[in-house]
């Protein structure tokens, strides 16, 4: 993480991950707060880089294609969520990207962890620790989603759901109505109750007809 106040008017980036692509996940919300931070501060967005992936996977399109902008000095920051969105693969993966940005000239800024830049010489292990800790917290997950298959091999289903579950009914013009009145996802899932894939999807889908 380097200090952004080194880049006079800074020409932005941004990226954002989520690590689903089946509609569960949306990044418009990390979009949205890196949008809103920039615009805040005057800053000049040029491009946007998003990916629907795990961030254990370096072969990511738009992080590949974010690195390569970065090479040819296309940006000169770059913002992101937090560091666990930017990579989980583990501390060193995480220290040599940023100083991969660093050598082409390209600050870097995390919109939840802002407070790195500030703690001078103990920056790099703060963010090795932060790197470890992500990537233990994947590890975790994916040991929770392997003991949640054994229990569904066990009771004869695949994805771990009850047999016979039924499906959520819910009234479709209802989640319309609220997103004409501006209500963001999450808070048209929390008003209905429903997760907000399935808002999502609704959305999407009529946006598609």
């Amino acid at each position: 993480m380097t200090n952004t106040r080194t880049v006079a008017k800074p020409r932005v980036a941004l990226y954002v991950r989520v690590s689903k692509d089946d509609g569960s996940q949306t990044y418009e919300n990390q979009l949205l707060a890196l949008r809103a931070m920039a615009q805040q501060r005057g800053w000049e967005i040029v491009a946007e880089y998003t990916d629907k992936m795990s961030g254990a996977k370096s072969k990511r399109v738009g992080f590949a294609n974010m690195l390569t902008d970065a090479r040819q000095g296309k940006f000169n920051l770059l913002m992101f969520w937090s560091l666990d969105r930017l990579s989980r693969e583990g501390t060193l993966e995480t220290l040599q990207y940023l100083q991969q940005l660093t050598s082409c000239g390209v600050d870097s800024l995390s919109l939840q962890e802002a407070y790195i830049d500030s703690i001078g010489p103990f920056r790099d292990a703060v963010i090795g620790i932060m790197a470890t800790i992500a990537k233990m917290e994947r590890q975790r997950l994916i040991e929770r989603t392997n003991a949640g298959l054994a229990r569904a091999r066990k009771h004869g289903t695949k994805s771990g759901k009850d047999i016979g579950r039924p499906k959520v009914v819910f009234n479709r013009q209802e989640v319309h109505r609220l997103a004409s009145e501006g209500l963001s996802v999450r808070a048209i899932a929390t008003q209905l109750g429903l997760s907000i894939g399935t808002v999502h999807r609704t959305l999407t889908t009529a946006i598609a007809v």
